[in-house]
């Protein structure tokens, strides 16, 4: 009896054992991936393109717009609003055979259209850049609120993800944020921050895209609350 006794004690207390092992060795739940640019929780590499960051803004604000190859209109029967939709016309780690490439290479009927203008060499530098490292669906956190300078932090991110359709070949809403002049105005007004905090009376903007992450917002307010300097 005593022996009985023993092993029952000694297998309860293995059992026991195991299911406090097994209990601890439940990994936690992954984190979403998340490509929304200020969720990621991923740092930026500076030899990496991004395509939430980078890729994505620049194609929407400069061939997704109305009219052209937005959701809605879908010219020629293609969209560039999303990953899903881009990277058909993407050969990843090819560039030279990619179609989007190629597209915006051409010297004759080069996209975007004219009177459209054609994305400068550093553009097109980065979207090959992006395609030739895989064209990954990827994105990162990378947002420096100390720096709120003109040509250091606005300027970079309206030319990013608002120029292409707030320029004169294209006034969206009668709204030019090609140069400093420009933009001054719509700082001014109020129309600016107005639109990019989504604030109540304003016209969302980016148009058709994901709200700036926070940290790109707040560097435009201080900007604007400090002056708006051409600095």
């Amino acid at each position: 009896m005593k022996r009985y006794s023993t092993l029952l004690i000694s297998l309860l207390f293995g059992g026991m054992i195991v299911i406090w092992a097994c209990k601890h060795q439940i990994p936690d739940p992954p984190i979403p991936n998340s490509n929304i640019p200020g969720q990621t929780g991923r740092a930026c590499d500076s030899d990496s393109v991004y395509f939430a960051n980078e890729i994505l803004p620049l194609l929407k604000s400069t061939c997704a717009t109305s009219g052209c190859h937005d959701a809605f209109t879908q010219k020629e029967g293609v969209q560039i609003t999303s990953y899903a939709t881009i990277i058909d016309y993407v050969v990843p780690s090819n560039a030279n055979n990619s179609k989007l490439y190629e597209v915006i290479t051409k010297t004759n009927k080069r996209m975007p259209p004219a009177p459209m203008a054609a994305l400068t060499v550093a553009e097109i530098a980065k979207i090959k850049k992006w395609i030739s490292q895989g064209a990954k669906d990827n994105a990162c956190d990378h947002c420096d609120t100390l720096d709120y300078k003109f040509s250091t932090a606005v300027k970079p991110l309206l030319d990013l993800k608002c120029k292409g359709c707030h320029n004169p070949a294209s006034l969206g809403g009668g709204i030019d944020l090609s140069t400093y002049a420009a933009t001054k105005i719509s700082a001014s007004n109020g129309k600016l921050y107005g639109a990019v905090n989504w604030s109540t009376g304003f016209k969302a903007m980016p148009q058709n895209s994901a709200k700036m992450p926070s940290c790109e917002i707040l560097q435009i307010k201080k900007w604007i609350d400090s002056g708006a300097p051409n600095n």
